[in-house]
């Protein structure tokens, strides 16, 4: 892509996001069902009229790519909601501003994300057995998530920087709005809300060491790394306020996850051998083996995610009559023993 193209689109993005932050600032609540499903359309039909666009610009293989690495790094931002509840918890963050902190820990997230693409477009175009090293950690992200799963009820476990960061810097015991830094008895304080924003951040900059292997193992075009993330990133906002408790019944959703990373991982693992140059294998000449396409690749993206939801949200319907009917088993026998 032109740098034309790059400037347009960071510069669009920008607007939006600085819009979005001005004005959750000068008015922080909590969003309305209505605001967030016009918002969160908003968002979707853009990255699907994004698509259709680049679709008739630059054809169907980078559009399908865009469309394949959206969907992927959306699904992998839900699976981060989890941790953004504990955040929110563990700090205690009101709910009127838990909009504004969900805002700047985006913006943070996607800075850093950008330095990541950079430094994985650069690592790729200069060693190709990178992808090696991608497909292998991708399947043992999947296999780990596959074994660990959720845990509901975990509490959030602050890393290093965080635990160095509240060491360093005096905080305020409570909220002073949206502000991040105050002014008392001549001191200069940060508040709670300055270490909510950087757990936020910081986390997801951790996910992103699974969501951007992920997505070059879609496209090898930073441009379309880059806006499927953006675009992911932006919606996620809405869907925390959203499908808060949805998430709730989402229960095969770790295990839909390690299937997508698996597959891309294989994906990854077979794209290095046919471009292989380790001269420990086949002799340093590529391997004959098959290509995923990435049409392909988007339909098994599109099952895994379907099936994952379906099945989870039968599962929990079931889970749930089950608990109907054992409780009204106990209440009738209750009643049968008082007669």
């Amino acid at each position: 892509m032109s740098g034309a193209v790059w400037g347009v689109t960071l510069g669009l993005a920008a607007a939006v996001l600085l819009f979005d932050v001005v004005w959750i600032a000068r008015r922080p609540h909590r969003p309305s069902t209505r605001e967030l499903i016009v918002a969160l359309g908003a968002y979707v039909g853009a990255a699907v009229l994004f698509g259709i666009g680049l679709w008739w610009v630059a054809g169907g293989q980078l559009a399908t790519e865009f469309y394949a690495g959206w969907l992927t790094e959306y699904s992998l931002s839900i699976d981060n909601l989890f941790i953004f509840l504990l955040i929110m918890a563990r700090f205690g963050v009101p709910e009127h501003l838990q909009q504004f902190a969900l805002m700047v820990g985006i913006i943070i997230a996607i800075v850093l994300r950008g330095v990541f693409i950079w430094l994985g477009a650069t690592a790729i175009d200069a060693f190709s057995w990178v992808f090696y090293l991608f497909g292998i950690f991708l399947i043992y992200t999947a296999v780990r998530l596959a074994l660990d799963g959720h845990d509901d009820d975990e509490e959030y476990r602050e890393n290093r920087f965080m635990r160095l960061m509240e060491r360093r810097f005096n905080s305020t015991p409570e909220y002073h709005g949206t502000r991040v830094l105050v002014r008392i008895d001549g001191r200069r304080l940060v508040t709670p809300m300055f270490f909510v924003i950087l757990a936020l951040g910081t986390t997801d900059l951790l996910f992103a060491l699974d969501s951007i292997p992920a997505i070059y193992g879609l496209t090898r075009e930073p441009y379309i790394v880059l806006v499927a993330n953006i675009f992911a990133l932006m919606g996620l906002r809405q869907l925390y306020f959203l499908i808060g408790g949805l998430l709730q019944r989402l229960v095969y959703l770790g295990l839909g996850l390690a299937v997508l990373l698996l597959f891309i991982g294989v994906k990854l693992i077979l794209h290095a051998l046919h471009e292989n140059e380790l001269p420990f294998i086949n002799g340093g000449r590529p391997v004959d083996v098959p290509q995923v396409p990435v049409i392909v690749s988007l339909a098994a993206i599109v099952a895994i995610l379907g099936v994952t939801t379906v099945a989870s949200l039968l599962r929990t319907r079931r889970d749930r009559s089950r608990a109907a009917a054992t409780e009204g088993g106990g209440s009738a026998e209750g009643e049968t023993a008082e007669q």
